[in-house]
């Protein structure tokens, strides 16, 4: 059965794609037949993917969707029966119903969030479009995933302070690293990076195994 895992937030820049592509991009590297499905105008995940060398492609599929808007949960059920996980790419919900239409047919929402005030701040609204998901879809789970997360004792405690949003939280945060943002330039997973890339392999595999802990 296929697993439906949509990526979301209220705002962007909080690394939507960053998370959608690395726990993609693991899935697919463990054996699993996996779909991204860009549902943001901006293309991101499109374009990580498109920047794959031809002799190394990224291992995954993905496909643009961005103009189905409210109608994305349809479009997203036509794809079920081909993979073993879906996951949902979707632009800054304050721009687009995308994100609230994919939830509708969601089993997890991952929620990266920026543990700075600001951040922490607009979170609320994404919190309040899962809680309107759940109306329709009583089994949607959702986790935040903290991410850019500095080593600092503010970071820490930042962190800790996203406990009180009432969500649960991913033990493993997303650290602010460059290796994030040169798998994206070459189209590479954050393994394909290698050695350059140890702290941020560790995070993104220890995530991948947090979710599908719990989709199994």
């Amino acid at each position: 059965m296929c697993s439906i895992v949509t990526i979301a937030n209220q705002k962007g820049g909080a690394g939507k794609t960053t998370v959608t592509m690395g726990v993609a991009g693991t899935l697919g590297l463990r054996g699993h037949k996996v779909l991204v499905v860009d549902a943001d105008l901006q293309a991101t995940a499109s374009r990580w993917a498109c920047a794959a060398d031809e002799g190394q492609p990224f291992p995954v599929a993905v496909t643009g969707l961005a103009a189905a808007g409210a109608k994305l949960h349809r479009e997203v059920r036509k794809f079920l029966n081909d993979y073993d996980y879906v996951l949902i790419d979707t632009p800054p919900a304050m721009e687009s119903s995308a994100p609230q239409s994919a939830l509708l047919v969601s089993d997890l929402v991952l929620v990266p969030v920026i543990p700075s005030p600001a951040d922490l701040w607009s979170a609320q609204g994404i919190l309040a479009i899962i809680e309107g998901a759940r109306v329709v879809n009583e089994s949607l789970r959702a986790f935040l995933v903290p991410n850019m997360v500095t080593h600092t004792v503010l970071g820490r405690e930042s962190v800790e302070a996203l406990a009180e949003f009432g969500l649960g939280v991913t033990e493993t945060s997303l650290g602010h690293r460059t290796a994030y943002r040169e798998a994206a330039i070459e189209g590479n997973t954050i393994q394909g990076l290698g050695k350059r890339a140890k702290s941020a392999i560790s995070e993104i595999e220890a995530l991948c195994d947090r979710v599908m802990a719990e989709l199994e």
